[in-house]
């Protein structure tokens, strides 16, 4: 059998915490900034963790191996 990778594309967009959670960075943040408005900008900043649904799916098809 083949190994088994992850997707490289994921493994530059999340990371994966301490217990198990799955943290990424927040979109919207790259240009055009002064048509945002203020609390976009501020509530953006940073990285976020992904809810639960969605980071149960990119734990099994993208980050396999972690």
């Amino acid at each position: 059998m083949p190994k088994v990778k992850n997707k490289s594309s994921a493994k530059k967009r999340f990371r994966i915490t301490a217990k198990g959670k799955v943290r990424f960075n927040s979109a919207y943040l790259r240009h055009m900034l002064r048509r945002r408005p203020k609390k976009m900008k501020r509530s953006n900043r940073g990285t976020q963790i992904l809810s639960a649904p969605d980071a149960k799916s990119i734990k099994r098809h993208y980050l396999r191996n972690v």
